[in-house]
Order: C-alpha cells, then sequence, then structure tokens
C-alpha cells in the first residue's frame, strides 16, 4: 500500500477533498478544532450519569443491558454497572462467528465473577454479506457494517426483555457530539466518515429485493429510528463520564474479573474480532485510514493520547495468512501482499 503523508498532530492521512493537509502539515481536520470555542461542549459528569440511571432503576426486571466484547472498555463497563452503580445487569454478547477465543474467554471470565445473568447470540447470517463486500472489491466497511448488525440485535434484545438503557463500553474517542447518544457508532455526516458511510450506504441499498437482506437497515441512523418505534431505550457509557484513563480500569479489571489482553489484536491494545484484520486492510487500501485513525486522533486533540503512542497502536504489521484464515469461512482469499 502506497503511504500516504500524515498529519503532523494527528494520524489522519491527506485524503482531499474530506482530510487535507496544509502548508505547515496540520490536517483540516485539526485546524477546525483549533477554531472551535474551549467551551463547545461542557465536559460530561458523573452525576449526570448516576442522574439518568437513578431515572430507570427498579422500574423494569433489568436496569440495563450491557454490550460485552471481551475488550477492556466493555469489560470495565459491565464492572462499573455491577459493582459501581449496583444497577441490575444483563450482560449480552453478540457473535458473527470471528470472535476470537481469548475475548469470549474474557466474556465468561467476567460475568461469571460478576454474577450476572448473560445472553450470547451467535450467528452466521452475516457471511454471505462479508463475502460479497470482499468478493467485489466494494468500498463498504465491513466494521461499519457489522456496528448495524449488532446495534439491531442489542436494540431487539433491549425490547425483547424491556431494558430501558443500553450500556455500551465506547470511549470519548468514540463519541459524537451528543451527550447522551441516541445515534451510534460513526457519526457519517462528519467529513472523516463521508466516503464510508456513502459507501456503504450504496452498498446496503444494493440490497433490497434480495430475499434474504432486504430489509437489512442501510445506516445506523435507520436502526435507531427503528428501534424507537418499538421500544424506546437509552444508549450510554460509562467511559464518557468518568475520568479513569485504559491503564487505570484495566489494572482494576485484570484484579477483579480477570481480564487478559488478547494475543492477536488491531490495533494494540484493543480487543476486536479476526473479520476485523480484513476490514482494516481493506480500509487502508481504499481510504488510507481506519476508524480507530479517526477516533485515536480525537483523543490526540484532547489530550487524551499521544500521537506516538497512536502510531504505535495502529501498526499494521498482521500478515496476509491471518487474513487468509479469517477469510476462509466466506470462501474467500487474498494474495500475498497487503
Amino acid at each position: 500500500m502506497s503511504e500516504r503523508p500524515l498529519c503532523s498532530r494527528c494520524v489522519l492521512p491527506h485524503c482531499p477533498p474530506e482530510i487535507s493537509l496544509d502548508a505547515e502539515g496540520v490536517c483540516s481536520l485539526c485546524r477546525e478544532h483549533e477554531r472551535r470555542p474551549a467551551a463547545a461542549q461542557a465536559p460530561l459528569l458523573e452525576s449526570d450519569f448516576t442522574r439518568i440511571i437513578a431515572q430507570h432503576r427498579g422500574k423494569h426486571e433489568f436496569d440495563c443491558l450491557v454490550m460485552c466484547s471481551g475488550g477492556k472498555d466493555s469489560t470495565a463497563a459491565l464492572y462499573y454497572a455491577k459493582r459501581r452503580y449496583h444497577l441490575n445487569v444483563l450482560a449480552f454478547t453478540f457473535d458473527h462467528g470471528f470472535e476470537t477465543e481469548d475475548a469470549m474467554a474474557n466474556v465468561r471470565r467476567a460475568v461469571e465473577k460478576l454474577d450476572v445473568p448473560f445472553l450470547s447470540y451467535r450467528s452466521t447470517f452475516m457471511n454471505e454479506m462479508f463475502a460479497r463486500i470482499i468478493k467485489t472489491d466494494s468500498a463498504a466497511v465491513i466494521c461499519h457494517v457489522s456496528a448495524i448488525w449488532y446495534m439491531d440485535m442489542t436494540f431487539r434484545m433491549a425490547e425483547r426483555f424491556d431494558v430501558p438503557i443500553i450500556i455500551a463500553g465506547w470511549t470519548k474517542g468514540q463519541m459524537t457530539d451528543q451527550p447522551v447518544m441516541t445515534k451510534c457508532a460513526c457519526n457519517v455526516s462528519a467529513p472523516e466518515y463521508a466516503r464510508m458511510g456513502r459507501a456503504t450506504k450504496e452498498f446496503l441499498s444494493g440490497l433490497k429485493g434480495d430475499p434474504k437482506y432486504g430489509d437489512f437497515p442501510e445506516s445506523i441512523e435507520a436502526v435507531v429510528a427503528r428501534a424507537q418505534k418499538r421500544h424506546k431505550c437509552l444508549v450510554l457509557s460509562p467511559h464518557w463520564f468518568l475520568p479513569y484513563t485504559p491503564e487505570e480500569y484495566v489494572a482494576v479489571i485484570q484484579k477483579e474479573v480477570g481480564w487478559q489482553a488478547p494475543r492477536l489484536s488491531y490495533p494494540a491494545k484493543t480487543t476486536n474480532c479476526y473479520l476485523n484484520f480484513i476490514s482494516v486492510h481493506q480500509a487502508l487500501k481504499r481510504y488510507g485510514y481506519t476508524h480507530y485513525h479517526v477516533e485515536m486522533s480525537k483523543l490526540i486533540r484532547e489530550g487524551l493520547m499521544t500521537r506516538a503512542e497512536a502510531l504505535e497502536q495502529l501498526r499494521a504489521d498482521f500478515s496476509a495468512e491471518l487474513l487468509n484464515r479469517a477469510a476462509e469461512p466466506l470462501g474467500c482469499r487474498f494474495g500475498v501482499e497487503i
């Protein structure tokens, strides 16, 4: 893959027209951040979070549904929900068939240690769609399509068990401008996601009439709109409200629930599925960056991560062998060049 020049402040590359570098090597998004008033968004406080959950506590069989991937962020969110806020928790894990053994082991240890009810949903429903993205060399982002699927499933579980709050492990780098999210994952209207969002939506629009995927939502916004008509619930993350760094809460969950860092992951120090390697490979080839670059760039601008730390975590040093191992269930194969 050809290297594109990176912003000297964050980790986004020169990708006009959405992202461009000026004469000083600073990207347009960092310049926009400079111009934004410092008090444009008041910091979220833990009291905001506790006030919201107090409005719903004890009014349903479960106070919240916690999305559990086995990663450090979602495991900490589960831990906080149970031990810090003493919520009546229902844990939920979704597996499209590509979750790692390490991630699933983390989930099992956490729910056993915390003694919380646990739902595990596994399905290969998405395999044909993933294969179609790869075989047609679509610009759609596999991770975004996966996010649409798992958020739709999560909302359906919240509806089924009449849960008023969904707890996610999203960090400050992953949140949108809304203090309390009514939509989830990537803000497709933001410049850095514009091409990715359009390509993914166009791919999903092309599935209309498909007997298997014809009713699949075209975006997270569509997922939320459908869900809110069926069952209204909030989506929150304690990480938006708490001041703890990943290093601090990783130490806690390692001690309290036996969390272990995965042996294989991208970015480094995260927990993602095997399919994520393919999604990252395709996004780097097509766009020159991934949604992880966007999230870490936000953290850099907010002073929550250094550029050097982000660059180290974002090194794509996985092999074609790993890509092919992930792609084998889909009937796909990659060449040796990655």
